[in-house]
């Protein structure tokens, strides 16, 4: 994972019986209520993540090669 100030990039291995939606509502769901907990004030925002999100697949890619990408600091 690298959090950059105004996305995030992961790289998430995750059962093929659900659906890239599912595991992305999974993270924004879980993420935003432990923020909430720990930052309280964060309860008075309507809700931290936007809908939006994008991905893509690493197909014949090396998990070694998107960790260097992920943490090149000239990607983004």
């Amino acid at each position: 994972m690298e959090v950059a100030p105004d996305h995030i990039y992961m790289l998430v291995e995750y059962d093929p019986q659900h659906s890239i939606s599912q595991v992305v509502k999974a993270f924004k769901g879980r993420s935003s209520r432990y923020l909430r907990q720990e930052f309280p004030e964060l309860l008075k925002l309507p809700s931290l993540w936007t809908h939006s999100y994008m991905f893509d697949t690493t197909g014949k890619v090396s998990t070694q090669i998107v960790l260097e990408y992920i943490n090149d600091p000239h990607h983004g």
